[in-house]
């Protein structure tokens, strides 16, 4: 009879194929099967092949009760993924304004930057998203950020045909 206290034992195959799993329950949103296997020692912030966190995945698949499972366990919302993007502008681009708002009050920052300078508050502008625009905009996004290229929020709305969030932006600066 074997001790349920005795670690088990996996080869690499094994491994991999249990890190796909989980990496599939957060994409799936099973926030009380990710609660089980953080309880029981779960890297909270493991990431995948392409960088990819456990918060990131659940956060861009829009599931809140997994992402506040993540957030109670001690998720980083800070961490970009391998093309340094991070788990607010995946929300952003997903146009889920609860999310953004979920990340932010455990912790994202509201000015955070992917590898490329873009701020969530950019993304939104650019796919025409008004009410994150404002929400951003309300928790102090600044909206003269200039990415790497030196575009900021308006710009990139504009370049995008984005013409609610442009206006709204124009409105806001005069």
């Amino acid at each position: 009879m074997s001790d349920p206290h005795t670690p088990v034992q996996m080869n690499d195959d094994e491994a991999a194929e249990f890190a796909e799993q989980v990496f599939d329950r957060a994409r799936q949103g099973d926030a009380s099967m990710l609660d089980r296997l953080l309880e029981k020692g779960l890297p909270v912030d493991l990431r995948n092949g392409n960088g990819d966190t456990l918060l990131m995945l659940a956060s861009y698949h829009g599931h809140q009760e997994a992402v506040r499972v993540l957030l109670n366990h001690g998720a980083d919302p800070q961490i970009a993924n391998d093309k340094g993007q991070l788990p607010i502008a995946g929300a952003a681009f997903k146009g889920n304004l609860e999310m953004i708002q979920l990340l932010l009050e455990q912790g994202a920052q509201v000015d955070a930057t992917s590898a490329d300078g873009r701020t969530a508050l950019m993304l939104a502008a650019m796919f025409n998203r008004t009410s994150i625009v404002e929400y951003l905009l309300g928790k102090g996004a600044d909206p003269a950020h200039r990415d790497a290229q030196g575009t900021t929020a308006l710009a990139a709305a504009q370049t995008m045909g984005a013409t609610d969030t442009a206006a709204q932006l124009q409105a806001l600066l005069g």
